[in-house]
């Protein structure tokens, strides 16, 4: 009975191993990541998953935004995945 329960603990410890360096912090990055798209305005510059910069002119919908990339050139993006980040957060990253 003990082998048993003995030749499944190295299989339990990589699970816990995966967890919490691969799983967790994923699903926190995920989280803070839908945090930022739901929190999004006018005014706030943004880097496109392009990697294109650029200013939020206005909220279309839940779905998208318009943003102004260059003089007179305006884009729409899908918030969830067109959006990789926030340029000009108030926190500041440690």
């Amino acid at each position: 009975m003990d082998q048993g329960i003995g030749q499944f603990i190295p299989l339990i410890l990589i699970f816990v191993i995966f967890y919490f360096f691969l799983i967790r912090p994923q699903q926190k990055k995920v989280k803070e990541h839908k945090a930022m798209v739901e929190n999004l305005s006018r005014g706030d510059k943004v880097v496109t998953s392009a990697g294109i910069i650029g200013t939020v002119e206005r909220i279309i919908d839940n779905e998208k935004v318009e943003v102004q990339i260059a003089d007179n050139v305006k884009v729409e993006i899908i918030k969830s995945t067109g959006i990789q980040g926030l340029l000009n957060s108030p926190e500041v990253k440690k």
